[in-house]
């Protein structure tokens, strides 16, 4: 990066969507001092883009003092996310098309919006489309995937799959991260396929 490049950044909602999650789980004032610890201030409901250091340094902290929960934690805050992108920046027209093809066009035309916007939520990150049958996403350097781990620790970004898939492609949708970067995998890896067909 060079010295005049901006910072990555990451949409506001992979924090903003932790905020209630952690209230309803932990309380407020847990929250709070969570938040202090990780050293971010919780944005405004009307956030922008969020330098991705802040975003990870949250997702860091809810699996480093919230271990036994975390996974529960971020994938109620992945869902939550899908839940807005489906509410505001989907356009009505768009999620009535991809509803209406054949799922495989519709997973198609979903994962070529995903791959377009996929700045929003891998940052510095680099995603790919690896393969349609079994889809197949990749991010390779995700910055929200640190710290050792033994395994898959993105739950969040599954969550947000599970969500955008389950409504507008495939209503029983399996979405399983098969490789992550924090357990040493040259990218976080993504399969989404029906239930029926997921291994």
């Amino acid at each position: 990066m060079s010295a005049l490049a901006a910072p990555a950044r990451i949409g506001p909602n992979a924090v903003l969507q932790h905020i209630p999650v952690l209230d309803a789980m932990i309380g407020e004032r847990l929250r709070n001092a969570l938040l202090f610890r990780a050293g971010v201030a919780e944005p405004p409901p009307d956030a922008g883009m969020l330098p991705q250091d802040e975003v990870a340094r949250l997702h860091h902290a809810v699996r480093l003092f919230l271990p036994d929960r975390a996974a529960e934690i971020q994938r109620a805050a992945g869902l939550g996310t899908g839940d807005y992108i489906l509410a505001h920046r989907i356009p009505p027209a768009a999620q009535w098309l991809i509803r209406h093809v054949p799922a495989w066009a519709g997973a198609r035309l979903l994962s070529a919006a995903i791959a377009k916007h996929s700045w929003t939520f891998a940052g510095s990150g680099v995603f790919r489309i690896t393969s349609h049958r079994p889809l197949t996403f990749e991010i390779a350097g995700n910055p929200l995937a640190v710290g050792g781990a033994d395994g898959p620790i993105c739950h969040w970004h599954v969550a947000v799959f599970e969500r955008l898939f389950g409504a507008l492609v495939w209503p029983d949708v399996r979405v399983v991260e098969l490789a992550c970067t924090a357990s040493g995998a040259r990218a976080c890896r993504f399969e989404i396929q029906p239930a029926g067909k997921a291994a």
